[in-house]
């Protein structure tokens, strides 16, 4: 059965592209338009349960999406390839490249949670697992991680985006599988050139955050913190996401 894309580009250099927990393979807005289609092909996975796949059912899990991506790099006849990762999809593209690290040439992670469990307490529990029937809880998850500075009408359209496009089974699903696994010992060590992106407003996934696991784990890992921006750079700030993207791609 052939898995649900969407593809950009015509390149040589082959990127599988894994987007966030409230997004689809639709959802990078005009960053799409930044990209150099000529050194480049990037392929956008979408999530069973999410985007053109909400009719695909499945477990919800980050070894789940590491397959499917994996399936679809063969579909299409990609051998080797960059992986980038938006926050859950950057640890969905550990995952990949725990499972397939032969295969990976470059790992990019935007604003990515980290290999390790992610700790949440008491509230931060309620605030999350609870986000898939709630919608209030979801705009209170885009507000905090965009810094409390976006306006009401964007993060409505992303909650709502979220809303419509990704079942309430899968969202709830990937929360759980994405807060608790622990990738560390899988990937720690392993030399890929590594680029974390993080937007200076972003209160959930910080620069100090990416330093205390990601530059940990990776020995060939580099940090950028991207000005004026939260959680979202492929919205908030597109044209920097895609300079510094592609520079580091092309390196």
């Amino acid at each position: 059965m052939s898995i649900a894309h969407r593809m950009t580009g015509s390149g040589n250099h082959k990127v599988l592209v894994l987007h966030d927990w409230f997004g689809t393979s639709a959802g990078w807005g005009s960053f799409l338009d930044c990209l150099d289609g000529d050194t480049f092909s990037y392929a956008f996975l979408d999530y069973r349960g999410y985007g053109d796949r909400q009719d695909v059912t499945g477990a919800y899990t980050l070894a789940e999406i590491a397959d499917d991506a994996l399936a679809l790099a063969d579909e299409i006849g990609w051998e080797r390839f960059s992986l980038v990762g938006h926050s859950m999809g950057g640890k969905a593209a550990q995952q990949v490249l725990a499972q397939a690290p032969q295969r990976v040439r470059k790992l990019v992670g935007i604003a990515p949670v980290p290999a390790g469990p992610y700790l949440l307490d008491a509230d931060g529990k309620a605030l999350f697992y609870g986000a898939a029937q709630d919608r209030d809880k979801r705009l209170a998850i885009v507000d905090l991680v965009t810094g409390q500075r976006a306006s009401r009408t964007w993060i409505d359209l992303m909650v709502d985006r979220s809303l419509r496009l990704s079942t309430r089974e899968a969202f709830g699903g990937y929360v759980k599988d994405w807060v608790t696994a622990d990738l560390t010992e899988r990937i720690a060590g392993i030399r890929v050139p590594v680029k974390v992106i993080v937007g200076e407003h972003d209160l959930a996934l910080t620069a100090d955050a990416m330093r205390d696991t990601w530059l940990s784990h990776y020995p060939n890992a580099e940090l950028e913190e991207i000005a004026n921006s939260g959680h979202y750079p492929m919205h908030e700030t597109p044209v920097a996401l895609a300079t510094t993207l592609e520079t580091f791609l092309r390196a």
